[in-house]
């Protein structure tokens, strides 16, 4: 399972954003949640998901915006699960918790944990997902409005007609943003993500209390 904690930055001056971006995440990943995201601090929001692009694509849509930070958690939860991701339990909840304050010590403001027993593993695929967020920090604004085209199905052909350029343009502007390699790589880190997952487990189980070590606590801030 995936965890994602996801905090606002610099929150004591900024407007709540932690409410329109919860809609957003409903809105955009709603069927593919275990449970509907929620804010657990002031100004913090959890999501819990199975499918490891969701997670990816959920996290790089939040980084998107230079308002969040992320922390990226995988291993097992404990089922049955509750009712609220507030109260749900397990190693990846811990890891997650780890990965936001981790988070605040790097520039691309993500940080990916999971079972320490492969930490070498989470770390290689923690790189690639800071390479690939190093790369979408220089795309224009044309690249990304391409780029979102193109995820919402069109042809670049399509998307090009839509925003009123040549192919030729619109192809170029697809090289300058490396937006196949983008989505390339976007499939791969799922794959690998995935397969990381599954090496540990899907869920904790019910059998038997968590220990502490598995709990995970949400304080309200001073």
């Amino acid at each position: 399972m995936f965890v994602i904690i996801a905090d606002q930055i610099d929150s004591r001056h900024d407007d709540d954003r932690v409410a329109d971006a919860l809609s957003a995440l409903q809105e955009r990943y709603g069927d593919r949640l275990a449970l509907p995201p929620e804010r657990t601090a002031g100004d913090e929001l959890q999501l819990l998901t199975a499918d490891a692009a969701t997670a990816l694509d959920a996290a790089l849509q939040l980084l998107r915006e230079e308002h969040w930070r992320v922390g990226i958690g995988l291993g097992p939860v404990r089922t049955p699960l509750p009712d609220s991701v507030r109260e749900a339990r397990g190693p990846a909840f811990v890891a997650a918790r780890g990965a936001i304050e981790a988070a605040e010590r790097r520039a691309t403001r993500c940080a990916l944990r999971g079972p320490e027993i492969d930490d070498e593993r989470t770390a290689d695929l923690g790189a690639l997902i800071d390479l690939m967020l190093t790369q979408r920090a220089r795309w224009s604004e044309q690249g990304w409005e391409l780029h979102d085209l193109l995820e919402e199905g069109d042809t670049q052909a399509d998307a090009a007609e839509r925003i009123g350029i040549s192919p030729q343009a619109a192809s170029k502007r697809a090289r300058a943003a490396g937006l196949r390699l983008d989505a390339d790589a976007r499939g791969a880190l799922a794959r690998l993500l995935a397969d990381l997952d599954r090496r540990h487990g899907g869920d904790a189980g019910d059998g038997g209390r968590a220990s502490a070590d598995d709990d995970h606590t949400t304080e309200e801030p001073a």
